[in-house]
């Protein structure tokens, strides 16, 4: 009983962890893979870990320690479907671009579009072509994140809204913008550059 509540205290300490990784730790502390099964399946059940998705867990205590911070919630829309980058609604919010109230965080992937719905919240993943896969970094914080630039951002919010800027002309771009809400006279003199260059880029009309 004793190594069981080491394990769990060894999990608290981690932002997220696989099986594997509990089953590492367990080795450390001579516990049989099995044993140390049996007790993923009673953390769960007693709720003192939870399942991001298949084969992927953090401990309750290390989440509600840090849900309230954007850059875990970041970090984990990161890990849950790799590799992707945080964009849209939610980064543009986290640029002070647009106060559209944010349910889920967008993320956009080369891989096929889904929903991850966990207890750590809402996780959306847009498919992207690997050529249109750019203009993101890593983003500093507590937790570490990839992210869109404010550019890359706005263009893939519309990207998507527009199924892929299908029928857009580029003098309707400001107006879409506009509807949208979105403050773009906020967005440096750089990225709005960058932003209307991508457009012009990708319309598949003009």
């Amino acid at each position: 009983m004793k190594r069981k509540k080491n394990l769990l205290e060894q999990l608290k300490t981690l932002p997220h962890f696989s099986k594997a990784t509990i089953r590492q730790l367990g080795r450390q502390l001579e516990l049989a893979d099995v044993t140390v099964d049996t007790y993923i399946s009673r953390f769960l059940k007693h709720k003192e870990i939870f399942q991001l998705k298949k084969g992927l867990y953090v401990s309750a205590d290390f989440f509600n320690d840090n849900k309230s911070d954007i850059s875990y919630q970041f970090y984990l829309a990161n890990i849950i479907r790799t590799p992707s980058y945080v964009s849209s609604w939610a980064a543009l919010q986290y640029y002070d671009l647009a106060a559209e109230a944010i349910y889920s965080i967008t993320s956009v992937t080369p891989k096929v579009t889904r929903t991850q719905k966990t207890k750590a919240g809402n996780f959306a993943y847009q498919s992207i072509k690997k050529e249109l896969f750019t203009d993101f970094y890593l983003g500093k914080g507590k937790f570490d994140f990839f992210i869109a630039s404010p550019a890359k951002a706005l263009f893939d919010l519309l990207y998507f809204r527009t199924y892929q800027l299908r029928h857009i002309r580029f003098k309707e771009i400001k107006s879409l913008v506009s509807e949208l809400r979105i403050d773009i006279d906020e967005m440096g003199k750089r990225e709005k550059a960058k932003f209307y260059a991508l457009i012009k880029t990708h319309l598949r009309h003009e």
